[in-house]
Formats: structure tokens, sequence, C-alpha cells
């Protein structure tokens, strides 16, 4: 089992930056892949980012060119620098994490609240 734990979120203003982290409890070596989802009051589960083991990082279209993706192995932590914050990114942000093995487990942090307001 992996543990998941979302810290950094809060009440920020427009055009803000903030950045998140999700503490993994085990090596991120043994992770194929860990990103962040957003969910919004209302609204579907949206995909984020990614990175994967051998460092391939995807982005939502939404985010490109304002979100970074980024890891510390030796802290076994993933972050999301978030800049140029609108409105609408105002969600509860979840960061999630593959393994690959017998089988594919997909694991979920609590989650931690963003919230983009003047």
């Amino acid at each position: 089992q992996v543990q998941l734990v979302e810290s950094g979120g809060g009440l920020v203003q427009p055009g803000g930056s903030l950045r998140l982290s999700c503490a993994a409890s085990v090596s991120i070596f043994s992770i194929n892949a860990m990103g962040w989802y957003r969910q919004a009051p209302g609204k579907e589960r949206e995909f984020v980012a990614t990175i994967s083991r051998d460092g391939r990082i995807n982005y939502a279209d939404s985010v490109k060119g304002r979100f970074t993706i980024s890891r510390d192995n030796v802290k076994n932590t993933v972050y999301l620098q978030m800049n140029s914050l609108k409105p609408e990114d105002t969600a509860v942000y979840l960061c999630t994490a593959y393994t690959f093995g017998s089988s594919i487990n997909n694991y979920w942090g609590q989650g931690t609240q963003v919230t983009v307001s003047s």
C-alpha cells in the first residue's frame, strides 16, 4: 500500500502562485507514475499533470504554461507549482500514484483545497 499526503493548499488571489506537495510513504522509484487531479463542486474529476519514474511529464491543456510538476527523490515528494492562478483553478487537488506489478494499482491522497478569489 502507498500512502499519499498532500499539503500546501489555501486561499490565493487571481494571478497569484501556490505550491502543492505530495509526500509518498515509499520510495518514488517504486512508483511508476505520480500526478495531480482536481475536482470542483459539481464538476468531474479533471487530470492536471503527471510525472513518470523516468521523468516523462504530461500536462492538461488548461494548465500548460502555468503549472509545473516536479519531484524530490530524497524526500519522496512530488510538487505542483501553480502560477498565474485563475478562479477556474479553484478545486480540491488530489495526488495520485500508480504502481505496476502483477496488477496495476492506483492510490489517492486525501486532497487539499485551493481557492482562487479576491
